[in-house]
């Protein structure tokens, strides 16, 4: 790269800025408290100016629930910060750097073409707004609407202001022109089925919602192909004596973070023992750390038998024995009020264990969760459903079952409460402001700002508790939970992978609409794979070989003799061939294509045989020929 391309780049950079993508809310001043106490400065004017002392473009909205500073940045601010905090980018030569503001052109853009992802912009704002801190030599005094406290030297302003209660949250805001195009050429885009534009989600939403949906993709595609086979089997007769009519039975009783990188080299350098006895201490809090998971296991294993089990199987059993139609729907009404409510408090639980465990990082303690909170809800999904497959081999019932839980209840309850949600806070809001003494009478009161819309919105958290601020926990929840439904009792009803499909479909859409329209923007996570998710999905492969050849089993033994006959002989060698298949597959399928690979290695070759020649060509350029 020569001098003019580095400068040119550089200049085209500079002039780049990023539109207003952070909010930040306080509390409205009456238009006479604005200026302050006497010779006490205002704490809202002292935060705007020294957000743009930092260099950030700063305008102030007067909304009707509160005031909103909503907050831009110039590239050069965000080239600036990004160096300051040792963000490493790829470059072109296929390394990972340290990032430098004098060198951008030699770190590889977007998809969208921007130089920062939305992750790192978002980090660099965070980094700029919650690094104002006092550099006097003294404590400041502000005011609020006659209240007065003290800034303290070096302490951060933003996080001062949160601990009295006058910045009520800082929340990432909706880019209208983005926003717009996504929902036109994804959201509202039904006829393309699975198709979606997942580089433009990731530039939107960032990495982790970005693998959510292209896995909710692939996962939709794979669907098609039981989804035929299953309606095939309903609608023709292939002459295997059973036909899936089974009312003749019912009288029978689940990225790495760059930023993290320098951290995570310290910590490593941390843990070269020198001697033995910071070796056994380590070792002991490893097991210490161990035990503890062990215990906290137990305690919801120990819950779920205790509590929910009894409660499951009561349900299971009334559903039975209640004959009209109505008073089963009221009674499945009841029983999911109820069990939300008890899915919750268990969900709190487990978040509240979680923290007395001794886990390695965030990721470790997000997937301990996921196991938990899995295995509650594993119980209240599947266990009415094994109790009229095999206790009472009632397959009418279980087909009415599972065509509630799968069609009914998952999109219209998840996106009818968002909506409830955000209708209810702008009610209030409006009602108060009608209220309030400032107010003329008689002028009627609306939202007029799209700022203030987005505040109102839900955020996109866990539905066992705001303090799980990844919604996406409750996305993957549900895919778990609809892939063991449809697997563990596909034989009972191969349809059902035709439900799952038009829902999916459906899902596609629907969740892009709750999080462009209905949701806050989420603040972007990092993420490499889906996680734990994982394995949780690999256990339900194990388990619905077991249930269906169980299913298959119980309609070849009517009688319950359990005897060792040609028909159980062959099902018993088909679930072992099975269970050979899964795990071949699980052995010999590679976790990632050949190409990922084969690009991976050419980068790695390429920066080893030429990366140190090519970064001294970037840095110390040739002089012009004359």
């Amino acid at each position: 790269m020569g001098e003019g391309g580095a400068g040119e780049g550089q200049g085209a950079a500079v002039d780049e800025a990023t539109g207003f993508e952070v909010g930040i809310v306080v509390p409205k001043l009456y238009r006479g408290a604005a200026a302050g106490c006497g010779e006490v400065e205002n704490c809202v004017a002292r935060l705007v100016r020294e957000l743009e002392d930092v260099g950030l473009i700063v305008e102030r909205v007067r909304g009707v629930p509160a005031e909103f500073i909503k907050l831009s940045a110039p590239m050069g601010t965000l080239g600036r910060v990004a160096a300051e905090m040792n963000m490493k980018k790829l470059t072109y030569i296929g390394m990972e750097l340290q990032f430098e503001w004098d060198q951008v052109g030699a770190f590889v853009r977007q998809p969208d073409g921007s130089l920062f992802s939305w992750r790192e912009r978002f980090a660099c704002f965070r980094h700029l707004i919650y690094s104002i801190v006092n550099k006097t030599d003294s404590d400041i005094t502000l005011s609020f609407d006659d209240k007065e406290f003290h800034w303290t030297q070096n302490e951060s302003l933003l996080t001062r202001l949160e601990v009295e209660g006058i910045v009520k949250l800082v929340f990432p805001l909706h880019d209208e022109i983005k926003r717009k195009q996504l929902l036109r050429s994804w959201a509202l885009k039904w006829f393309d089925f699975t198709w979606q534009p997942i580089d433009e989600i990731y530039s939107y939403f960032g990495t982790k919602i970005a693998i959510y949906f292209s896995f909710l993709g692939m996962y939709t595609r794979w669907l098609f192909f039981p989804a035929v086979f299953g309606l095939a089997t309903q609608l023709i007769d292939f002459g295997w004596g059973i036909n899936y009519s089974f009312s003749e039975y019912k009288t029978m009783g689940n990225e790495l973070d760059p930023l993290s990188f320098s951290m995570a080299d310290d910590n490593v350098q941390q843990r070269k023992f020198g001697a033995p006895k910071e070796k056994s201490i380590v070792q002991r809090n490893e097991w210490f750390g161990v035990l503890l998971r062990i215990r906290n296991n137990a305690i919801i294993v120990l819950a779920i038998i205790c509590l929910q089990l009894p409660f499951e199987l009561a349900y299971a059993h009334l559903y039975e024995i209640t004959k009209t139609e109505a008073l089963r729907y009221v009674l499945t009404a009841v029983y999911l009020a109820a069990i939300q409510y008890y899915t919750r408090i268990g969900g709190k639980v487990s978040v509240t264990l979680i923290k007395y465990e001794n886990n390695q990082g965030e990721q470790s303690s997000a997937d301990s969760l996921v196991y938990k909170v899995f295995g509650l809800y594993f119980m209240q999904s599947y266990i009415g459903l094994f109790y009229h497959a095999s206790l009472h081999r009632n397959i009418m019932a279980l087909r009415q079952v599972l065509i509630k839980r799968l069609i009914v209840l998952e999109n219209l309850i998840e996106n009818s409460i968002p909506y409830l949600n955000y209708s209810y806070k702008k009610y209030r809001a409006v009602h108060k402001k009608k209220h309030e003494k400032e107010s003329p009478a008689g002028k009627s009161v609306r939202l007029s700002t799209r700022v203030e819309k987005e505040y109102l919105k839900p955020s996109y958290t866990a539905s066992i508790g705001e303090e799980l601020e990844d919604g996406l926990f409750d996305d993957f929840l549900e895919l778990t939970l609809q892939f063991g439904m449809i697997m563990m009792f596909a034989c009972a009803f191969p349809l059902i992978f035709c439900f799952a499909a038009l829902n999916n479909v459906t899902e596609i859409r629907a969740d892009a609409l709750k999080l462009l329209v209905m949701l806050k923007r989420p603040a972007p996570r990092a993420a490499a794979t889906i996680g734990a998710w994982l394995n949780i999905f690999q256990f339900l492969v194990v388990m619905a070989i077991c249930t269906n050849c169980l299913l298959l089993v119980c309609l070849y033994d009517e009688e319950g003799k359990w005897k060792i006959e040609p028909g159980l002989a062959a099902i018993l060698i088909m679930e072992h061939a099975l269970f050979l298949i899964k795990f071949g597959f699980s052995h010999f399928v590679p976790e990632e294509p050949a190409w990922v690979k084969a690009n991976r290695g050419r980068y790695v070759a390429q920066a080893q045989n030429n990366g140190e020649e090519i970064w001294r060509y970037i840095l110390q350029p040739p002089s012009p020929v004359a």
